[in-house]
């Protein structure tokens, strides 16, 4: 439960020993798509995960994840939505908990896909790919704002194609 306040007026995190310790509510319901969509890529070798940040560096990681798993290696990858993945146990923990090979995009430095879901599952090592050095982006640009859309799903096709080389 979050505490109440106007606009996140206070915060729910304390710090323990190096981890910030955060209470999530229980999920109370269910989403039987995303179920579904577990279980029918359970047996993919390959998890993609992602960076789902605002900013233009997560913007490239997250594009490039949904190419990479729905158009360039669709047969060999799933895409895992992290959200669901680190806010409740269900289908989409258990296939980043399963996967043979579990490949995190990272946005920035801050790696919060991994991080976030080394969180809830104990001794996960993702492969992390930091997707903002696979392409050539102006660093100086933080807002999705601030470059034209067609910019940004070319580099996130860059990413994509070079991660996909690797499977």
């Amino acid at each position: 439960m979050f505490k109440t306040g106007c606009c996140g007026s206070g915060s729910n995190a304390e710090t323990n020993d190096g981890y910030e310790v955060v209470r999530i509510e229980k999920a109370k319901g269910n989403c039987a798509l995303c179920e579904g969509y577990a279980e029918r890529h359970q047996s993919k070798p390959v998890a993609v995960m992602s960076c789902d940040g605002a900013c233009l560096r997560g913007e490239i990681s997250r594009q490039a994840a949904n190419i990479l798993c729905h158009s360039l290696a669709p047969e060999k990858t799933v895409r895992i939505c992290l959200g669901g993945a680190f806010t409740k146990d269900t289908g989409q923990r258990g296939l980043v908990r399963d996967s043979p090979r579990l490949i995190a995009l990272e946005g920035c430095p801050v790696n919060c896909a991994s991080r976030m879901m080394a969180g809830v599952i104990d001794g996960l090592t993702p492969e992390i790919v930091q997707s903002y050095k696979l392409c050539d982006i102006d660093k100086k640009l933080f807002g999705i704002d601030e470059m034209p859309p067609e910019e940004i799903q070319a580099l996130a096709r860059t990413v994509a194609e070079k991660i996909a080389a690797t499977l």
